[in-house]
């Protein structure tokens, strides 16, 4: 009885040792995990607790070299199913990397466009303005000849001068004198802003004279109306008689012999006006004086 009590002593002490041993690093161990739980339960990609520590099988199960095949699955499934978990985060992620780029790069492109627009808006504008000052300029150019044209609108300038002859007593015109006046008057049709000045003289006194130089100056008229279809109203008519024509000198005057008549064609700057603004004018606005 004592030999088998000196031998189970020994016995329950080498046993003891062990699981007072697995005891101690099991309390140990679990502080750690809980603090490591706490400290990182939202601190991963899978927004779970971290694993926990390995259960223990006991003495044996921790130096057994040879471990049961459910105790590895165990020890395993925890893991496979985290790296599937993350896994999965990554392609999620991924597809989110590659929707925020394709949004990104369909943002650069419309910001572009809308750019590249705006570039063509301004060149428009840019041409429009251009545009608008040559008109504001060319508008001030004529508006400068206008004014210039109505101040001058009754000055006339001597255009072309000729001298009719006649023979004394008579009213008709001659060859020669048709052709001076068809030179004169050749291209005046259509025309504007000019008068025609016809002033008859004649020898002799008084009021035979007068009305000689008239009739002489009328004949002239006639011809300009009927040949060359000059308005009436542009053509400016007086009988001057036997009055003293201005020679060379001006301080001397000198009287005529027989009859003639003097044709001056006067003009403005009224046609140069209208050539300049080359608008067409209608047969009312050509006929009108001016």
């Amino acid at each position: 009885m004592n030999h088998r009590l000196v031998i189970a002593l020994p016995l329950a002490a080498v046993l003891a040792v062990p699981a007072l041993a697995q005891t101690t690093s099991s309390d140990q161990s679990q502080p750690a995990a809980t603090q490591q739980s706490t400290s990182s339960d939202t601190g991963n990609a899978t927004g779970k607790a971290p694993l926990a520590a390995p259960s223990r099988e006991g003495f044996w199960g921790r130096v057994n070299p040879f471990a049961r095949k459910k105790y590895v699955q165990r020890q395993t499934e925890p893991i496979r199913d985290r790296v599937n978990e993350l896994d999965e985060l990554t392609s999620q992620n991924s597809k989110q990397i590659k929707d925020v780029d394709s949004r990104a790069t369909n943002g650069i492109k419309l910001a572009s466009d809308k750019a590249n627009q705006a570039d063509e808006h301004a060149i428009d504008a840019g041409n429009k303005a251009t545009a608008a000052q040559q008109s504001a300029q060319q508008v001030t150019a004529r508006v400068q000849t206008v004014e210039t044209v109505v101040s001058n609108i009754d000055q006339y300038k001597a255009s072309n001068q000729t001298e009719i002859r006649f023979r004394p007593g008579q009213s008709v015109l001659s060859k020669n004198a048709k052709d001076a006046l068809d030179q004169m008057a050749g291209n005046l049709k259509g025309q504007r802003g000019y008068i025609i000045e016809v002033q008859g003289f004649s020898s002799g006194k008084g009021q035979g004279a007068i009305t000689t130089s008239q009739k002489m100056a009328e004949s002239v008229v006639r011809y300009l109306v009927l040949n060359h279809d000059i308005p009436v109203y542009r053509i400016y008519l007086v009988g001057m008689g036997n009055a003293p024509v201005p020679s060379d000198d001006a301080s001397k005057t000198k009287r005529i012999n027989g009859g003639r008549v003097e044709v001056s064609l006067l003009k403005n700057d009224l046609e140069q006006l209208s050539s300049n603004s080359g608008a067409p004018m209608t047969g009312d606005q050509s006929q009108q004086p001016k």
